[in-house]
């Protein structure tokens, strides 16, 4: 479980073209933006928050996030989002049971090389 995620961009205003239609595909509101971030999410013991931070150095690496989707249909439409918005594909939309026999995820690496992933873990919705 994720409580809350920090993620360096370049680019603030692209970070949060992509970042305001990967996290409302899977719910999640823009709740803040400053001239230095955006966040997204409910701080607090409640729920999870990311802070996307505008940065100088972005290093893309073996960063990875995973957030947490409530149904299969919504990790469709994140990587549905991220693809229109920029994003680079790093994982369709699939069951991955390697992992879990239910585990079901999508893989991309936003406009700044971090990878991100939307996984349900519930069985397929009737």
């Amino acid at each position: 479980m994720l409580d809350h995620v920090s993620i360096t961009t370049g680019d603030l205003d692209r970070a949060q073209r992509f970042y305001d239609a990967v996290m409302a595909a899977l719910g999640y509101p823009r709740v803040y933006r400053s001239d230095r971030g955006i966040g997204y999410g409910e701080r607090g013991a409640a729920g999870g928050y990311i802070s996307v931070y505008l940065s100088d150095a972005v290093v893309a690496d073996k960063r990875h996030w995973a957030f947490r989707a409530p149904s299969r249909a919504e990790v469709r439409a994140f990587h549905a989002a991220a693809l229109a918005q920029g994003g680079r594909e790093d994982g369709p939309p699939g069951l991955r049971p390697d992992y879990a026999p239910t585990y079901y995820a999508a893989f991309v690496r936003d406009p700044d090389g971090n990878r991100i992933e939307a996984v349900c873990r519930e069985p397929e919705e009737s």
